[in-house]
């Protein structure tokens, strides 16, 4: 059919995403479906399509197909169909929208959110050599002298190198060489998917024998007595504790020293699990019923429900899990459950297989690529019909939700600091909106902002005030550390503590000691003349770590070696201050030499099955007292637990945020919350030069509602959350005044455009001002603050402001993003 000039076709049109495409250019674009494609394509789809000037080929989403007409001239084909088993639900593809209108990320950053890592797919771009060209054909001087090069190289990768380097003049000469059939580009397509194996060592059968031992450099010599301890370990965890490259590690292996080998990873780690316990055998207290019955009654309801369980620590919330999920079971459903950190992952997951066996699959960052993929194809099957995890675990593919439980919501972990910034708990009542399940939030300690939805009757409040089987609370002392110093007592530890530490090893009871700094000193110092040895990158100061002797930044990752002398006036006299998870088990160690000290902090955490090899042996009695940072203060049941003490607290309740109260109250309730969990009484000691401050004291009493009390009216009067939301725009440079300049240049861009608003929102605007130190991997930020309503208004303006600022000169050095609801710090 023609119409005009136009040659108009009749055929099934796909609208797609597009990989790789810049926030301005992120839309659904049309492309036509060749005959072959009729019947492979489908909604949810992965396809290859031609993308830009340049034809580029590119990954893409199918979101809708529809048959209509199209001018064939001006719409590109379709050039493939991914053909591996995986289509996104139309809920998926929902979300995916959703997180591009609610985060302001491109549609694909929200689909490799919701796919694992190892299913995603890259084109990759080679090139040939082609064989049935001839020299007959023109070529300007530049590109015969390329093409010369290219026909003397002596393997494709030397041949990709050679055509991929060389900048802008290179490029051109490279497209008039493919132009002219001098050298062929193939591109393919291939999945990731991580690997199955960890590559360890050991040391050879021989080693002593052998003649280059007598030739080892000093770094060598760390690797051989490292692994004369330790027997076998991963490569990743020599080079951190030896403070060598792999390098080091391959020549030893190449001297016949040490032995490689691969230590076999399970591809899915729950598939083959079977249940030994029937949830029957679960018996609730008279509180745990009434709770239960009333939840019941709620997912029974088939409407979008959502409920706050509110419980102290110990009072049976996870039984209560268990029998809601088992009810939604019987009914054909599937369920969801949450948990803020990936350290309580194995510990739930264990307790759910031994009732429910293989139908349970898990959902974290520390599964390998592989087995991520091989848990999402059980899930997507009904293979597995309970999902437990962190918050990337919310986009698990389960259909027929009955329930969705997000155990100790108010935990920072459940929102994204990465696009999209979402938090876990708005895509999981998407989700119960479209399945008509009941969402349950749980915690000792719940956010403000639920706890206020529950108050004013958005949510359903369920309250447990009293532990399981009439356990009490552990009695809670605050240690005024002044007074200790005052008594000449200078160590970290009170001599109350040190006592209590006494009486458990004593008794065989098992301690807890909470420091939430990893590390040996926190910092390190110049007596001379006051210099601070600071991050290059992040204008922070560096952490002593003693186990490799470096200092490290803990935000961007920079080690060096520790310094003997001052960078700045030469001194020798350099003193190290502050304390870390390290030097306290240095500590305890001189205090109780015979005690077996268990750390728990990110640099005792980095193989796959630290987590879980380590809390079971501390559930074991293999270790008396535990040392470490926030992951041990949350979710955690050892019942010979009966000592928690929190070292020190006062950094983190004068941490300059709006949230520090309420993150403090959290932490401190939730550690104490692990002492006394069985037949035994529990206490706690919390040590501070504040013992004062009201948020303290209410921790020690565990009083929550009065805490929530005090800080609702502050919140209210000045006007943060949840009376009103917080956007955070964050902007980016490698040049300081561009930054500053670009956040000023926003504000501009943002009032112009509310001018063209005829209902005026209420918004104020803060800064801009510095994030954090204002410098962070070598780049220089600054952010804005604004409060405001995040409704649909609100979107439209900012969405509309960031194209604005896409074209805009003042942002060409600068990165900005936005971010609803996080931490403003």
């Amino acid at each position: 059919m023609s119409i005009g000039n136009k040659v108009m076709s009749r055929g099934l049109v796909a609208s797609v995403a597009v990989d790789h495409a810049l926030f301005p250019y992120d839309f659904l674009y049309d492309y036509f479906v060749p005959d072959e494609f009729i019947g492979k394509i489908a909604v949810g789809k992965r396809v290859v399509v031609p993308f830009g000037k340049g034809n580029k080929r590119q990954i893409a989403m199918v979101f809708s197909l529809e048959e209509k007409e199209f001018d064939k001239e001006k719409i590109k084909p379709v050039l493939s169909v991914m053909q591996d088993g995986i289509v996104l639900s139309d809920e998926m593809l929902f979300l995916a929208a959703w997180l591009k209108e609610n985060t302001f990320c491109t549609y694909f950053d929200a689909i490799r959110t919701i796919l694992p890592s190892g299913l995603t797919f890259n084109i990759t771009a080679k090139y040939e050599l082609n064989s049935s060209f001839k020299d007959d054909v023109f070529l300007t001087e530049k590109e015969r002298l390329l093409y010369e090069r290219c026909k003397s190289t002596k393997s494709s990768r030397e041949l990709d190198f050679i055509l991929e380097g060389g900048g802008d003049e290179n490029e051109k000469l490279k497209k008039n060489l493919i132009a002219k059939g001098c050298i062929k580009k193939v591109e393919t397509v291939k999945r990731r998917i991580g690997d199955e194996t960890e590559k360890m060592v050991r040391l050879a059968e021989d080693y002593e024998k052998n003649d280059r031992m007598a030739k080892l450099s000093v770094k060598q010599k760390h690797v051989i007595d490292a692994l004369y301890e330790a027997e076998t370990a991963s490569v990743k965890e020599l080079c951190y504790l030896c403070n060598v490259t792999p390098v080091v590690i391959k020549n030893l292996v190449k001297y016949c020293i040490l032995e490689e080998f691969s230590l076999e990873l399970s591809r899915s780690p729950t598939a083959s699990a079977e249940a030994n316990r029937s949830v029957d055998d679960i018996n609730f207290s008279d509180l745990q019923q009434d709770v239960f019955d009333g939840l019941l009654e709620l997912m029974n309801d088939e409407k979008p429900r959502c409920a706050l369980l509110h419980g102290v620590t110990g009072s049976g919330k996870t039984s209560i899990f268990i029998k809601l999920i088992h009810e939604a079971l019987k009914q054909g459903k599937t369920a969801l459950m949450l948990v803020p950190e990936i350290s309580l992952t194995p510990q739930m997951v264990g307790s759910f297989q031994q009732l429910f066996g293989n139908d349970v699959a898990i959902i974290h960052s520390n599964l390998s690529m592989g087995q991520r993929a091989d848990e999402y194809k059980r899930i997507n099957s009904g293979e597995a019909r309970i999902v437990i995890g962190t918050r990337s675990a919310v986009f698990a593919p389960i259909d027929n939700i009955g329930i969705i439980v997000i155990d100790e919501e108010g935990e920072h972990t459940y929102k994204s600091e990465k696009s999209p910034r979402y938090h876990a708990r708005n895509v999981a009542k998407q989700r119960c909106f479209r399945h008509n399940a009941l969402l349950l939030l749980a915690s000792a300690t719940p956010s403000l902002d639920s706890y206020y939805n529950a108050e004013i009757g958005k949510y359903t409040l369920f309250s447990m005030n009293e532990r399981y089987k009439s356990a009490v609370l552990p009695e809670v002392y605050l240690v005024d550390m002044k007074v200790e110093a005052e008594n000449g007592n200078r160590s970290n530890f009170s001599e109350v503590l040190i006592h209590e530490l006494q009486q458990n090893l004593e008794r065989g009871e098992q301690s807890l000691l909470l420091l939430n700094r990893r590390g040996y000193h926190t910092y390190v110092n110049c007596i001379a003349c006051g210099t601070v040895i600071e991050c290059p990158n992040c204008n922070v100061p560096l952490t002593y770590h003693k186990v490799n002797d470096n200092v490290i930044c803990h935000i961007c990752g920079y080690t060096s070696h520790m310094p003997d002398s001052c960078p700045t006036c030469g001194s020798k006299y350099i003193h190290q201050s502050g304390t870390g998870t390290q030097r306290i088990e240095d500590e305890i160690q001189n205090y109780f030499p015979n005690a077996r000290i268990l750390r728990m902090d990110a640099d005792t955490t980095m193989s796959k099955n630290a987590f879980s090899t380590k809390f079971a042996q501390f559930g074991q009695g293999e270790y008396d007292i535990m040392v470490g940072t926030q992951m041990i203060a949350k979710g955690l049941d050892f019942e010979n637990v009966t000592l928690v003490g929190v070292l020190s607290i006062d950094k983190a309740l004068y941490a300059g945020d709006y949230m520090s109260y309420e993150r403090t109250f959290s932490l401190v309730t939730q550690v104490v919350g692990r002492s006394g969990r069985g037949s035994k009484k529990g206490r706690a000691y919390m040590q501070t030069f504040t013992p004062d401050h009201y948020v303290l004291q209410l921790a020690a009493s565990q009083n929550y509602i009065e805490f929530y009390r005090q800080e609702i009216e502050i919140r209210k009067a000045l006007l943060y959350p949840p009376f009103c939301d917080i956007c955070l725009v964050g902007f980016s440079s490698l040049i300081d005044t561009a930054c500053f300049n670009g956040a000023k240049r926003f504000v501009e861009l943002f009032e112009e455009r509310m001018k063209q608003e005829r209902n005026l929102m209420p918004i104020r605007i803060l800064g801009p001002t510095k994030i954090g130190s204002g410098k962070m991997a070598g780049r220089f930020r600054n952010k804005l603050v604004m409060k405001c309503r995040f409704n649909k208004q609100f979107r439209t303006v900012m969405n509309d402001v960031l194209l604005a600022a896409y074209k805009d000169k003042a942002f060409a050095n600068v990165n900005f993003y936005v971010d609803i609801n996080g931490e403003i710090m």
